[in-house]
């Protein structure tokens, strides 16, 4: 079965359900998928992120080909 019946199938069965308890339990298992991954990340790598994002508006940036000059 490809994809899109799997999902036609799916859609299906959600629109038959009449458990309003296993609706919010599907729901909150598809919301719970689209996580941004974001989230995931420790304190120490948001920092360093927010660091970089800091560096880039202050114009401190070099281009693609300086960094792969700079690369062994």
């Amino acid at each position: 079965m490809d994809i899109q019946a799997s999902k036609i199938e799916l859609a299906k069965m959600i629109l038959d359900l009449e458990d309003s308890k296993l609706i919010e339990k599907v729901r909150k298992l598809l919301t719970k998928e689209k996580k941004d991954f974001y989230d995931e990340f420790t304190e120490d790598q948001k920092l360093e992120i927010q660091y970089g994002i800091e560096q880039l508006d202050r114009g401190e940036r070099i281009s693609w080909e300086d960094l792969k000059k700079r690369l062994p």
